[in-house]
């Protein structure tokens, strides 16, 4: 077929890309080439509009083991010989023309980025983001999301441990689903996704390909429209029993000492680890597609080269080392096929049946390499001004402030995820401490050593589109908070910045601003960004989701013993707040779903004063003189007070401490930097003096009771009711 440049925009593909292709390899590619190149210059391959400002994120740090972007996935030092290997990634397209498939493959995806690096998954976590959860799509969607998530982690043996939901309207026809994986391995264990050593064999490993995914990662480069499920050949269709057993069989292959290099087959499946493996290496490959294992006959060329079926790897192997490594995958009963070899030339050449059906040189194909950067034209989205027009002082302050929590605790962003929760398996691997003594993130023993990792995904998309640059700050602020008030030290970043359309200046202001606030944030917490994922194009003719880089952190504990929980122990134990109470209610709960105002500032936030907070927190969990922590969020003081006494089912008692603030900003305005603690009675004096000495504002609230609530002298009712309220929201929601 004669391919011209309407080929090259059916593919995805600018007019100017493919000129550019045609400079690359001297000539017009043919198809095959043609459709190679789509899929790698695709956004979700190449962060083409995105890499400029990646780069200015801070990257490296004491406890970093492989350099950002290196490898698959981040890894860092956690002592004791081990290192913490985490990413975090979206597949927030598939999910929302077939949720259940969406996100289990997401799922699949993000634990094999781990376990390919040789470290064996201990934790999943997801961040999501649905339309309101009254409509009946909404709740389509989240029940197959909630549905693949489950199924694939549950079956795959590894827990989910944390996450984070919100219901926004902006995310009614593109869904953000967003999966993170944490996994541990011994230093010096690394296997690189690299390809060196001319004439060393490559092996495909894993389940046979099918025609599923083809084209996925273009799919995932474009805008979500009404003839998106036009699309669903591009979901792919995981089986989680099959990567169990190639999880067990890629570490025992690794133990062979054959392994030169290892990369699972993601986005644009075999062309992506052929050409990022073989860039990596300075190499090429001669690449035999038909041996290549499939379960549909027939495919053609470009079919194999972009398909995305799922739970597979491609190996390089030391040459005269073949038969350990296909011994160890026919006793998993694994496809294990020998589909080529390495070579110095730098080209990949694909064959079928002997006839040479692409020839291009694998540099050109990757980011680093001959893949397109831009940078697009910004311009500050008209609605801030909106924003900055808001004032707080219109909006009446509510006679009734019982009415208000009692509407709070019942808004889906605030209330209960035990529906959702409840779903997956935490306590597979026994490694999860979470399950009946909660804390602010997720803490699970790093086993086989004996610290612990407190593990979180954050991110109040509101905030960032009320202030991209802020917001983003507040999302790296707030995942530090969960990690510290739970009794670690934060330690490292993955982010997963979803976006509109990169095209649209206004979404490039977004995603700009929002990056180097991320990037503030991060050098203040010492918190590099050891990798992650950009999604684009998450838009639909309605216009785009709120801005949203989901932050995943993970923190480090010396033991299980540092834990803190962020529930009330005892009566007559004193509740204080550590942190700046400021007169603000703006882009709250309140302000947004009750009073319905859409455009508002964002939360108050100063970043040294944050910091301060938390570094007082650790000092205070070092040496025990609280009981309990936890950080004001969603819905503001109360709703923290509230969920620190339903664990427990404990009462408080509790008083407005400043008057000079308005009683809805000071119960459920979200400003920033505020953590609640518990104390024993007998150490108040001793707890208030040390207070004192630290330059930090606190406020004592007043104190723990048996079952009731009490708020300025007012009876609020048992405490029992306000949990029912709570627990029962989106399970009623769901079955109706």
């Amino acid at each position: 077929m004669e391919i011209t440049v309407q080929t090259a925009a059916q593919l995805r593909l600018t007019a100017e890309e493919f000129e550019l292709i045609k400079v690359k390899l001297g000539r017009t590619p043919n198809f095959n080439e043609l459709c190679a190149f789509s899929g790698m210059w695709s956004e979700h391959c190449s962060y083409k509009n995105s890499i400029k400002w990646l780069k200015t994120l801070p990257r490296e740090g004491s406890k970093m083991l492989v350099k950002a972007g290196e490898e698959n996935a981040g890894l860092m030092d956690i002592g004791d010989g081990y290192g913490v290997v985490f990413k975090i990634e979206s597949h927030n397209h598939p999910s929302a023309i077939e949720p259940f498939q969406g996100a289990a493959t997401g799922v699949g995806g993000i634990n094999r980025d781990i376990f390919t690096m040789g470290a064996r998954p201990i934790a999943s976590l997801n961040s999501l983001r649905f339309g309101s959860l009254t409509e009946g799509k909404t709740q389509h969607l989240l029940g197959g999301v909630v549905h693949g998530i489950g199924h694939y982690g549950n079956c795959f043996g590894v827990p989910t441990v944390g996450g984070e939901i919100y219901f926004e309207s902006c995310y009614h026809s593109n869904p953000l689903v967003n999966a993170m994986s944490v996994g541990i391995l011994k230093s010096g264990n690394t296997v690189s996704a690299t390809a060196e050593g001319e004439g060393n064999p490559v092996f495909f490993v894993g389940s046979a390909t099918g025609k599923d995914g083809i084209g996925g990662a273009s799919f995932a480069s474009a805008e979500i429209t009404k003839d998106s499920a036009e699309e669903l050949p591009a979901v792919q269709v995981g089986d989680p029993f099959q990567e169990k057993k190639l999880l067990e069989a890629c570490l025992e292959v690794i133990k062979t000492g054959a392994v030169v290099g290892m990369q699972d087959m993601g986005a644009a499946g075999i062309i992506c680890s052929t050409a990022e493996m073989s860039a990596k290496g300075n190499s090429g490959m001669r690449i035999h597609l038909d041996k290549v294992p499939t379960r549909q006959q027939g495919m053609k060329t470009w079919e194999l080269l972009l398909s995305e079926s799922q739970e597979r790897m491609l190996l390089v192997v030391k040459k005269g080392m073949e038969q350990p490594v296909m011994d160890v995958f026919e006793k998993w009963d694994l496809p294990c096929s020998h589909i080529g070899d390495v070579t110095s030339d730098g080209m990949l050449d694909f064959y079928m049946n002997g006839t040479l059906e692409a020839s291009i040189p694998a540099a050109e194909l990757v980011l680093g390499g001959g893949a397109p950067q831009y940078t697009r034209e910004v311009k500050k989205p008209a609605y801030l001004d909106k924003i900055a027009a808001f004032q707080p002082a219109s909006i009446p302050v509510p006679s009734d402030l019982k009415a208000i929590a009692r509407q709070l605790i019942a808004i889906p962003n605030i209330a209960s995820k035990q529906w959702i929760y409840n779903q997956y398996d935490s306590m597979v691997g026994t490694g999860n401490s979470n399950t009946n003594q909660p804390s602010d993130a997720a803490v699970v023993v790093a086993k086989p050593t004996q610290k612990a990792l407190a593990l979180t995904t954050d991110c109040n998309s509101r905030y960032v589109f009320a202030d991209p640059y802020q917001g983003a700050m507040i999302a790296v602020a707030e995942a530090a908070r969960n990690i510290v008030c739970s009794g670690g030290r934060p330690l490292g970043v993955t982010n997963c910045l979803n976006f509109g359309n990169p095209y649209d200046p206004e979404v490039y202001y977004q995603f700009s601003e929002a990056i180097k606030g991320m990037g503030a944030a991060c050098i203040k917490f010492d918190t590099p960004v050891t990798g992650g994922n950009v999604s684009f194009y998450n838009q639909s003719p309605d216009g785009p989701v709120y801005p949203t880089p989901t932050i995943g952190m993970v923190g480090l504990l010396d033991s299980v013993e540092q834990k803190m929980t962020l529930h009330f122990k005892s009566e007559g134990d004193l509740i204080f707040v550590l942190g700046k109470m400021t007169d603000d209610i703006g882009s709250s709960e309140y302000i947004h779903k009750i009073i319905g105002e859409e455009f508002s500032s964002a939360p108050y936030f100063n970043l040294e004063e944050e910091f301060q907070v938390q570094q007082l927190v650790l000092q205070l969990i070092d040496g025990k003189m609280i009981k309990s922590a936890h950080d004001v969020s969603e819905g503001g003081l109360i709703v923290t007070l509230l969920e620190s006494a339903f664990v427990a089912g404990l009462g408080f008692e509790v008083s407005q401490t400043d008057l000079h603030i308005r009683p809805d900003a000071y119960w459920f305005g979200e400003g920033q930097g505020r953590i609640v603690v518990s104390v024993d009675a007998g150490n108040a004096g001793l707890f208030s003096s040390f207070l004192e000495q630290q330059h930090v504002p606190f406020a004592q609230l007043g104190n723990v009771t048996s079952k009731e609530v009490n708020v300025n002298g007012e009876g609020w009712g048992a405490v029992e009711e306000w949990k029912q309220i709570y627990e029962n929201v989106i399970s009623n929601l769901m079955s109706k």
